[in-house]
């Protein structure tokens, strides 16, 4: 070891293996540039990741007055030791490259052969399986909760990505970044996972529709037609000035062209009328008006004969009560999952006020109850901002 003495309170600073925070421990020595340090490490193929690397750092060591100890190496000043602290260099950043090569080779026949290897989207979850290893199975709730936002963007109700977003916001468990949000790219690499589908697709290894073992959440259909919607043209926002003066607009469509009449107001001598229109040109009827009383009686005239059928009723009657119950069992799920929140931060409050009584550096306390009123604002704060998704999506208790 070395004759160099370093105090005990900097001994979790100094004995460290090489990791991507190196310059940390560089800036600690050079904020105490007159104490003497010694960095320990247990093997030299941890003390760096390739044969340049060691060098320089051995380099940035010595320059500022540490001496470094290896528990399988004798560190040697000498050319002879030089040379062959070189040579182990050299050979173990040969063995990590080799080692890279092989985790690589074996992920690709992985994938190849059916399995996802990376971290599980959401809604999925990873278990052991017999004959498969690690394998994706769906993970409740959040297979359901994806489900559900896939197939209602692909049928169209939901008509923008925002509200698949805020769809989402509405379970306090579904996963949100530090922050406790939940981006709109997240909501992007879910609609567009071909993995929901059944199916591996992988541009680093080639893999394209792979049939995969794990269980699918979607169909391949309604993948297609969320990509069709998502890379189709955007919808222009509706118009504030459109009013309610033409209750048929985008509802009757020309005789001819078939294409939804326009309307508008034609200024008369005394006062102005309301008219529905067709203005494709390629047809006979372009230009050709009728007036909005007359189209919208006639309308009027037609609905009050459709007789509804029996079976209708009961076809209506079942789409009903499954709308009903599955918005019933959707909110007592977000209830549960909030009442869940509440406890964990109830949980991590008990267990700092623990920590406090038994330490006594008062920064540390001073630390713990900054987390404690930090916690505190958020268990206050967690009902009131799940309050109106709460009541705007349990229903009645009464059927």
């Amino acid at each position: 070891m070395s004759p160099w003495f370093f105090p005990i309170r900097s001994l979790a600073a100094v004995i460290l293996c090489a990791t991507p925070a190196w310059w940390l421990l560089l800036a600690f020595l050079d904020a105490q540039p007159n104490e003497r340090f010694t960095v320990i490490f247990d093997d030299l193929k941890r003390f760096a990741r390739d044969t340049r690397f060691h060098l320089d750092l051995r380099d940035a060591f010595r320059l500022r007055g540490a001496s470094i100890e290896c528990l399988n190496f004798k560190f040697d000043d000498t050319p002879e030791g030089e040379f062959i602290e070189t040579i182990m260099a050299a050979q173990g950043a040969l063995e990590r490259k080799q080692n890279g090569r092989q985790v690589a080779q074996k992920m690709k026949a992985r994938m190849q052969s059916g399995y996802w290897i990376h971290n599980p989207p959401v809604g999925y979850r990873y278990e052991t399986v017999k004959g498969h290893g690690k394998l994706l199975i769906p993970n409740p709730p959040f297979d359901a909760i994806i489900r559900e936002a896939i197939e209602r963007y692909a049928s169209g109700h939901f008509q923008t990505q925002a509200e698949v977003k805020r769809y989402f916001e509405k379970f306090p468990d579904f996963p949100r970044n530090k922050h406790g949000e939940i981006r709109q790219q997240r909501v992007t690499d879910i609609l567009s996972q071909p993995l929901y589908t059944g199916y591996i697709c992988s541009e680093v290894y080639g893999i394209n529709w792979l049939k995969g073992y794990h269980e699918p959440l979607i169909s391949v259909e309604t993948y297609e037609k969320v990509q069709a919607r998502r890379n189709g043209v955007a919808k222009a926002p509706m118009r504030k000035n459109i009013g309610n003066d033409f209750a048929l607009r985008g509802f009757v469509c020309c005789a001819d062209c078939n294409t939804p009449l326009r309307s508008s107001w034609t200024k008369g001598k005394t006062k102005r009328y309301p008219y529905y229109l067709c203005q494709s040109k390629a047809y006979a009827s372009y230009g050709k008006s009728i007036a909005r009383n007359q189209v919208e009686s006639d309308v009027g005239d037609l609905i009050k004969q459709l007789q509804p059928s029996q079976k209708l009723f009961i076809l209506a009657t079942a789409m009903l009560k499954y709308a009903w119950d599955h918005q019933r069992n959707q909110s007592a799920e977000i209830v549960s999952a909030a009442k869940r929140k509440v406890m964990n931060i109830e949980k991590e409050i008990d267990a700092l006020l623990t920590r406090i009584l038994a330490a006594s550096n008062n920064t540390v306390i001073a630390r713990y109850e900054d987390k404690i009123a930090e916690l505190e604002n958020r268990r206050l704060d967690f009902p009131k901002k799940q309050r109106c998704k709460l009541l705007t999506a349990q229903p009645s208790k009464k059927n």
